[in-house]
């Protein structure tokens, strides 16, 4: 369906399966409890992990977006948990220390803040290393850390000063700009 794709593409390109169900098939969405008895559905995501647990539900009205940043957030979250387990069964090699000093900045690749502040370093003339959060092993256990358990991205470590999320004010005054 072109609107799955389209929302596939705005999550930034995701690779997992959508479904979407309407009358008069509405099997799936009637075993939910989200079709309505005048023949449509509400708007309804049901996040489930790879062992087929609903792992996220939300139900909105028709004319509301739900929150990307807020969905992607939980995918990355359950990835995060599939491959901490299939790291830990398969390294038996020591994990690499982080990077330190000057800028770094733990990202993701379709986090759109995390593209806005690439944007905004590069016009500034900065120069940066970008950590993969969901790529570099303790990364994200290394912002978890910082953001008191969430993972929020970008998270910028500018030589020993940490800013959770794109804040081009807190930015600006620590690189003195």
């Amino acid at each position: 369906m072109p609107c799955l794709k389209a929302w596939a593409e705005s999550l930034g390109r995701i690779n997992y399966p959508l479904l979407s169900d309407f009358w008069p098939h509405g099997e799936v969405a009637q075993k939910y409890g989200v079709l309505r008895s005048e023949g449509y559905t509400e708007r309804a995501i049901f996040l489930m992990d790879k062992s087929g647990i609903i792992r996220y539900i939300d139900i909105h009205d028709k004319d509301q977006q739900p929150d990307n940043q807020e969905l992607m957030k939980i995918i990355w979250h359950m990835d995060a948990e599939v491959a901490a387990r299939r790291s830990l069964e398969s390294l038996s090699l020591p994990a690499m220390p982080l990077p330190f000093g000057g800028i770094v900045m733990y990202c993701t690749r379709w986090c759109s803040d995390c593209k806005r502040a690439r944007q905004w370093l590069q016009q500034c003339g900065l120069d940066y290393t970008e950590v993969d959060i969901s790529a570099t092993p303790g990364a994200a256990e290394q912002v978890r850390k910082w953001t008191g358990g969430d993972l929020t991205t970008p998270t910028f470590n500018i030589d020993g000063a940490i800013i959770v999320d794109f804040n081009e004010v807190k930015l600006r005054e620590v690189l003195g700009i």
